[in-house]
């Protein structure tokens, strides 16, 4: 008896170390989860606005993020998360800049500039302005093909796997099909994740076409300065090629995670990183360049009122993006690695952007090379990436045309653009492993002759 006795305290010992040991090493961990929850919750209620229920049974309902216990204070337009009252996390929304993650740098009485927006009526239909289309038929176009490819992308019979949102599809500047789930409508703002950075990619095109950066020069980084960092240009930063160390790895602890739920200033994170390779020698994706690169914009303005202006009024606000929002950070820079939110048509409209080359209804936003620039191919990418943009040069989607490129986000948030079938197509969605956009291309494209 006491033998037994003495094994079960033993055996109950080794448990209780093991659950230490398990929750110890789990712990930081628990501060990036709740992060995550607070930071979604509070944009998917006061950006997209949506219900508190809703984002909590759709956008935050995956391992291990559903862990996480949310509330709301909607008059302070606030949001807690925290796992079994562990690791608590703050979100605030901000009008106009959106959502951020508090610490203990945030001044809660500090005065928070914002973009100016201009809104103009244009009297036009979509895309060019904000009346409703008149029906097109397009004799080109197969459009039962069209649909099925459509329904092929979203789950059936009660079905949560493609988990697809919204689909839109654009030729000759007309829509041609759209469908969303129920829950979202062609009014409800959606979260594009890392297609931001396509967005701040444009924001230099435009920069570069009126003759105030070169991106060819040398990044304007102090600290890199005394070595040989010294020698990547923000050309190398917009190919993500710079050679510098990164890792974006969304699983576990890493640069990537630190920097988008730890960090105040979100522009800094890269800075810090040593050179592992030389400029041009070795291709590797990272969210720490966009968010650099969204510094270095900030310095060519002398005023910070200007650098919240220029992407809304050369870029966003010409092309009648009005629904876009680009979140800041805790120091008040934009977040171009990951946040910026938009209608699915709005979405749309920047896909149109890049299809006309830069000209909107006869007004060019950026100069023509800018599209040649983005598509070129970054060495060692296998032409699979461009000037913060993906390709298809290397045939990623076999079955789509070679000259297909595209905006991409987290969870398959997508804006193809292929310019051979005049062609723009959106998809919007909470997953996007379970989805084969391949075939969904090759449907579309051949049911466009």
């Amino acid at each position: 008896m006491k033998k037994l006795k003495r094994g079960f305290i033993i055996f109950f010992l080794i448990l209780l170390v093991t659950i230490s040991i398990v929750f110890v090493l789990n712990y930081p961990k628990l501060t990036i989860l709740t992060g995550y929850s607070a930071k979604n919750m509070n944009s998917s209620i006061f950006i997209g606005h949506r219900s508190a229920e809703y984002t909590d049974k759709n956008d935050n309902n995956f391992a291990p993020v559903h862990l996480a216990d949310d509330t709301v204070n909607q008059e302070e337009k606030s949001s807690v998360a925290s796992v079994f009252g562990l690791n608590e996390r703050k979100a605030i929304y901000r009008e106009g800049v959106g959502s951020v993650l508090i610490n203990e740098d945030y001044k809660a009485n500090e005065p928070v500039l914002t973009p100016k927006r201009i809104k103009t009526n244009t009297g036009l239909a979509y895309p060019y302005g904000e009346l409703e289309q008149k029906d097109t038929v397009f004799a080109s176009v197969n459009y039962d093909q069209i649909n099925i490819a459509i329904d092929s992308m979203f789950d059936q019979n009660g079905q949560d796997v493609k988990r697809t949102r919204a689909v839109l599809i654009l030729h000759k500047d007309h829509i041609i099909a759209e469908k969303y789930v129920g829950g979202i409508d062609k009014n409800s703002k959606l979260l594009g994740w890392s297609m931001t950075k396509s967005i701040l990619s444009t924001v230099y095109g435009v920069l570069q076409s009126q003759g105030k950066i070169d991106i060819d020069s040398k990044a304007p980084i102090k600290e890199w300065q005394n070595d040989d960092r010294k020698q990547i240009t923000i050309h190398n930063l917009l190919q993500m090629n710079c050679g510098l160390k990164w890792d974006e790895d969304y699983g576990s602890i890493s640069d990537v995670t630190k920097m988008l739920y730890l960090d105040t200033d979100m522009t800094a994170s890269q800075i810090n990183k040593k050179a592992i390779h030389k400029p041009n020698e070795y291709w590797y994706y990272s969210s720490g360049v966009s968010n650099l690169l969204s510094g270095i914009l900030r310095k060519q303005f002398t005023d910070y009122q200007e650098y919240l202006d220029f992407p809304y009024r050369e870029f966003i606000d010409k092309i009648g993006m009005h629904s876009m929002l680009i979140e800041t950070d805790l120091a008040g820079n934009y977040i171009g690695s990951s946040y910026s939110w938009a209608t699915v048509r709005d979405w749309g409209k920047f896909g149109l952007l890049y299809l006309h080359k830069g000209n909107w209804n006869g007004k060019q936003i950026f100069d023509k090379s800018w599209v040649d620039y983005i598509t070129t191919p970054t060495p060692t990418s296998e032409g699979d990436y461009g000037g913060h943009f993906w390709l298809n040069a290397g045939g990623f989607y076999p079955d789509a045309p070679k000259d297909m490129f595209s905006a991409n986000g987290f969870q398959g948030q997508r804006v193809f653009i292929i310019p051979s079938k005049d062609l723009v197509v959106v998809r919007f969605g909470l997953a996007g492993n379970t989805v084969d956009f391949n075939q969904f291309l090759k449907d579309i494209v051949t049911a466009i002759q």
